[in-house]
């Protein structure tokens, strides 16, 4: 699964850690989101994901603006407009599907960022589960190109935060915020001292974490919270109800209780038992 995009590693049993390795072109997106649909049959045992970047200095500075695939799809319509729009909607909606498929992907993904992250980098870690930042990170959801932002980050980051104010204010004027101001407006839990290095740290030490839980349980509170997202309380309610009335007759439930018994730590079997691929 690793390629001129992506390195790819397991720094920790039941731990994936996913290295972007190149600026964001659309071929990159069309890799990235095939790689994360495909761990639960490439990486059946892999328990959690980290996401971070394999530059020194940079998270992501956004789409690649030069791309020539990009300004191909984006030229001005030269035939009947409805036509043209049709194909921009479908290149669009290709392009949220496979930034969103970290929220997909049945395991929690751990977005690590350092440095620059800028425009779709944005969309990239609000489709996360967990948002880590070193405290050298510099933010910003981009509208100067003269279009609002539209893979992801209008989508996402009005839920994920609790300050709409500051969100509007970052989005309306597209400038840099820090860390400390991510934090601050809750778009990410974590701010670590240091740059990649110490925020890919936190975040494994976290993953590890996660990987040692009942990958039943993991993967069902993930669905669920994901679910309630976009429900009523009632709704939610009345779904987890119907769910957890399969989930309850996991076989993780009686190791749990059989460990807790005996004080022994619980061990687990893979939600799915296909063969993953090598790296």
């Amino acid at each position: 699964m690793a390629s001129e995009w992506f390195k790819l590693s397991e720094p920790a049993e039941y731990v994936l850690l996913i290295q972007m390795a190149r600026v964001l072109a659309s071929r990159f997106w069309k890799a990235y989101g095939a790689l994360f649909d495909a761990i639960p049959n490439s990486h059946p045992h892999i328990r959690a994901v980290i996401l971070s970047s394999a530059l020194p200095k940079i998270w992501t500075a956004g789409l690649d603006l030069y791309d020539p695939n990009l300004g191909t799809q984006l030229a001005p319509a030269t035939t009947d407009p409805f036509r043209k729009g049709a194909e921009l909607r479908e290149f669009i909606v290709a392009f949220q599907h496979a930034i969103a498929a970290p929220e997909r992907c049945p395991v929690p993904v751990i977005a690590a960022v350092h440095g620059l992250c800028i425009g779709l980098g944005i969309d990239v870690i609000s489709a996360c589960d967990i948002r880590y930042t070193a405290d050298d990170a510099a933010f910003s959801i981009k509208v100067h190109i003269g279009l609002a932002a539209d893979i992801g980050s209008l989508a996402y980051v009005p839920k994920i935060t609790g300050n709409q104010s500051l969100i509007r204010e970052f989005a309306l004027s597209a400038r840099m915020f820090n860390a400390a101001e991510a934090e601050k407006a809750g778009l990410v839990s974590r701010v670590v001292s240091g740059s990649g290095e110490g925020v890919v740290k936190a975040a494994l030490e976290t993953a590890k974490v996660i990987a040692s839980k009942s990958p039943v349980a993991v993967q069902s509170t993930k669905h669920i919270l994901l679910h309630s997202r976009d429900h009523s309380v009632a709704d939610n309610l009345a779904y987890t109800a119907t769910y957890n009335s399969l989930a309850l007759q996991t076989q993780d439930l009686a190791e749990c209780f059989r460990a807790v018994k005996a004080k022994q730590q619980p061990t687990f079997g893979d939600v799915r038992k296909k063969a993953g691929a090598k790296l």
